[in-house]
């Protein structure tokens, strides 16, 4: 095998759990239902085991070619009536959410969307090894998946295929049939995994990450901490609802998988995370932390100030935190300390938090 893997590389073991098991998770996280996992003869036992735990994820039978396959869960899928689907290799295990999102929107005007990348590199035709001329790469895209459509659509089109069982995706049997199928941005996360030195990720046991933030506390807001609201005579200011103890985790999960900073993946340029609930960048940077093939280990937070007071609020916080990570409330510590009225946070004008995670395999 080109992938050099004992197993069919779907089952093999990337950055800690099964190839499949990774955009399995990530659809879903996304809400796919139900999910049709196609097997080959005789790696039921390595499919139930690369499952395990995921309600919506159910298996058949493959057939001999990958054509075959996707037309065999597309028939089994037939009596549910489904509206939409997307068809996505096994072999690709990081399936960033926005492209998933991203195909969903343009089903509002296809009948079938494609993820797909620009060709950055001057092409060439091959003959016995000689170069013989070359190709406008401008025209060009490398198409990844998944691969959205109207069901009832791409059903038809795998039943009316009448030549032998061997397109290369399901982009040319919809293209066959007469179906529009739009391009949405591609990510290079969704590589493919081919090779065996795509299995070579050498990744360490376990990651820590740091995590810093500070906001200004002003009359007239809010004051968000922890992901809950605390009775306050100010409030935290920023573009997001500000709250420090959140952002410092965010950062702290990011920097583990050296993924940037919570202004690389929320910027308080863009419109649309003003006001944002924090929540919502915290289970984002789990997903990553997922997404590389890691879990949180322990999350241990600290926050200054010299007023509110966070003992009475610390256990709301660790359980709020302990949901949005899916730990158990044993991992995460929450802690509060004051600077003994010196500096910034000492004259209240302002609330600082620090946090520290590990992530294991």
């Amino acid at each position: 095998m080109r992938s050099g893997q004992p197993l069919p590389k779907q089952f093999a073991h990337w950055c800690g759990k099964p190839v499949l098991r990774h955009s399995l998770e990530a659809l879903a996280a996304a809400g796919a239902r139900p999910i049709l996992i196609a097997i080959p003869p005789g790696c039921e036992e390595l499919a139930a085991s690369a499952i395990l735990g995921i309600e919506q994820a159910e298996t058949l039978a493959g057939g001999a070619t990958r054509q075959m396959s996707v037309k065999l869960a597309l028939e089994a899928l037939a009596g549910r009536c489904p509206n939409q689907v997307l068809i996505h290799d096994a072999a690709r295990p990081i399936l960033p959410r926005e492209v998933i999102i991203s195909l969903l929107d343009a089903l509002e005007s296809s009948t079938g969307a494609i993820p797909v990348l620009p060709v950055v590199d001057s092409l060439c035709i091959d003959d016995q090894g000689q170069m013989s001329g070359s190709a406008d790469r401008d025209r060009l895209r490398r198409v990844q998946t998944p691969q959205a459509f109207h069901f009832a659509e791409i059903l038809a089109a795998h039943r009316a295929w009448s030549e032998d069982y061997i397109a290369g995706d399901d982009a040319q049997v919809a293209l066959a049939h007469g179906m529009n199928v739009k391009h949405v941005a591609g990510d290079e996360r969704l590589r493919k995994l081919t090779y065996a030195e795509d299995f070579m990720t050498d990744q360490p046991a376990t990651r820590i990450g740091i995590g810093y933030d500070v906001h200004r506390l002003v009359t007239g807001e809010e004051l968000w901490l922890g992901g809950i609201q605390i009775a306050h005579d100010k409030g935290l200011a920023g573009h997001s609802d500000a709250d420090v103890a959140l952002h410092a985790i965010v950062d702290a999960l990011l920097g583990a998988i050296a993924q940037g900073d919570i202004g690389d993946h929320f910027p308080p340029s863009d419109p649309q995370w003003k006001g944002a609930s924090s929540s919502r960048f915290v289970e984002f940077a789990a997903e990553l932390v997922a997404h590389a093939g890691y879990r949180i280990g322990n999350v241990d937070l600290t926050i200054i100030c010299e007023a509110p007071k966070i003992g009475p609020h610390r256990e709301t916080m660790r359980k709020h935190i302990a949901a949005l990570l899916g730990v158990d409330l044993a991992h995460v510590s929450v802690k509060a300390t004051t600077t003994e009225r010196l500096g910034f946070t000492g004259r209240g004008e302002g609330i600082a938090a620090q946090a520290v995670v590990t992530v294991v395999t």
